[in-house]
Order: structure tokens, then C-alpha cells, then sequence
């Protein structure tokens, strides 16, 4: 009863973020721009790192990850303009590199720059309250009714090409919002395993969108509960180790999914 109470609030995080990121991970991974949300998510890490740099007040920080996440949607909506000149996943890895350098340069002249370091990259999952999981549950919900409104509109862009800058900076800025919540909750790690495996992991099975989501918030749940589980008895990293579980996961499926095929057309 002690774990269950202690790894309640820590296991519905994952099941809010799950549901957020898998959905995103769907568009994400149809665009093709696999790493957006590593880049992403870590120039809103730069902004964390500048609030923690000038005292790390939670309005300071609310304001520095609001600040970066909208800049980094403006930047991130050019995406198909930029993919003219240069590849785009090369320029998001740059985007992400120049980010974690300048995050890593900025803490380096904090106090504790080691620890806000490893703040930003693993959360502080474990440590949620109920005031946290209310505010991440109503922001997600007012951006999954906006997302299913324009529904038309937004699988527009990632299916079938259609839609301006307009639609791309609102759909980058409404992925920034979610990421500006969940990367201090989860950390950075934590969140980019919850945007792309669970969705692998669907489609290693199915096309159908709505099954590759289903079964992507089903196995990801299932893996926060090994992690968390673990994290527990053996005193380990959360995040990490929810990380790990989920990857491990995706590896068995896959070989299972290979030998499977094989024997089909045998």
C-alpha cells in the first residue's frame, strides 16, 4: 500500500504525458522530423537554464519556458521553407546541439550547475502534487479539444502537405505549450521516449491511426509502471529507468515482429 500511494500521482504523469505525446509523436513521425521534439524541448531547457541562472523563482521560470517555447514554435514553423536549402532533420540537430551547449554554458555559472543540469534532463517525475497533475490535465485538455476541432486543419499538414505558416506556428506553438509542462515534470529523456516509442511500437502492428495510438498508450502505460516499479525497490533514476523499459520494450516487439514475418513467409 506504501508504494502504491507513493507511485500513484508519478504513474497518472505518465499516463497525461503518454496520451499528449503519443498523439503528437504521430505527426511528428509522419513529417518526418523525428528529433523536433529533442530540439524542441531543449531549447525550452535553455530558457529553464536562464531562469535557473537568475534565482529560479517559479514565475521567472514560467516566463523563460513560455518566452523559448513560443520562439522556438516561430523558428520551428519555417520548417518546410528551411527544408529548401538544407536537409531539416540536419538543421534540427543543429538547433538542438546550439541549445544544449548554450543550456550547458549558462549553468555552468549557476551554483549547482550540475544538478539543474540533470534537473532538466530527468524532471522530478516522482515528486509531483496533486496541483501539478490538475494544471498538466487541464492544459492538455484544452489543447487535445483545440487539436480535435481543427483536426481537418492539422492532419492536413502532416498528411497531406496542406496549410501555411499560420497552421504550422500554431501547431508547433500548441506542441511548445505541452512540452513547456512536461519537460519540468519528466525531464527531457523521459519526454522524447514518450513522443516517438510507444508510436513505433504501434505501427510496428498497424496503419490504422487510431489502433497505432491505442496500442502506443496502452504498452507505454505498461512500461511506466514497470519503471516506476523498479525505480522504487532499487533506489534508481525514474526517468532513466522508464526510459530504458520503454526501449527495451520496442526491441523485443521488433525481433518479434521480425521472427514472426519470417515464419509468415516461410
Amino acid at each position: 500500500m506504501e508504494a502504491l500511494s507513493i507511485l500513484l500521482y508519478p504513474f497518472l504523469a505518465c499516463v497525461l504525458l503518454i496520451l499528449a505525446h503519443a498523439y503528437f509523436g504521430v505527426h511528428i513521425l509522419q513529417r518526418g522530423i523525428i528529433f523536433v521534439d529533442l530540439s524542441l524541448a531543449q531549447f525550452i531547457g535553455l530558457g529553464i537554464a536562464f531562469s535557473f541562472f537568475l534565482g529560479d523563482d517559479e514565475g521567472t521560470r514560467l516566463l523563460f519556458s513560455v518566452g523559448f517555447a513560443v520562439l522556438g514554435a516561430f523558428i520551428l514553423s519555417f520548417s518546410r521553407l528551411i527544408s529548401r536549402f538544407v536537409n531539416i532533420e540536419a538543421f534540427i540537430g543543429v538547433l538542438y546541439i546550439f541549445s544544449l551547449s548554450a543550456s550547458i554554458l549558462v549553468l555552468d555559472m549557476t551554483p549547482h550547475g550540475l544538478e539543474d543540469f540533470k534537473a532538466i534532463m530527468n524532471g522530478s517525475i516522482l515528486w509531483v502534487t496533486t496541483g501539478e497533475l490538475l494544471k498538466t490535465f487541464a492544459l492538455y485538455s484544452v489543447i487535445g479539444l483545440f487539436h480535435f476541432i481543427f483536426r481537418k486543419r492539422f492532419l492536413g499538414l502532416s498528411f497531406e502537405d496542406k496549410g501555411g505558416i499560420f497552421w504550422e506556428f500554431i501547431f508547433f506553438l500548441s506542441f511548445a505549450f505541452v512540452l513547456v509542462k512536461s519537460v519540468q515534470m519528466a525531464g527531457i529523456l523521459q519526454v522524447f521516449s514518450f513522443l516517438v516509442i510507444p508510436v513505433l511500437i504501434g505501427k510496428l502492428f498497424t496503419r490504422d491511426l487510431k489502433k497505432t495510438l491505442l496500442s502506443g498508450w496502452l504498452i507505454g502505460a505498461a512500461s511506466s509502471v514497470f519503471g516506476l516499479g523498479m525505480s522504487y525497490l532499487y533506489d534508481l533514476p525514474t526517468a532513466p529507468l522508464i526510459v530504458a523499459s520503454l526501449s527495451l520494450t520496442f526491441f523485443m516487439l521488433l525481433v518479434f515482429k521480425y521472427a514472426t514475418s519470417r515464419k509468415l513467409r516461410s
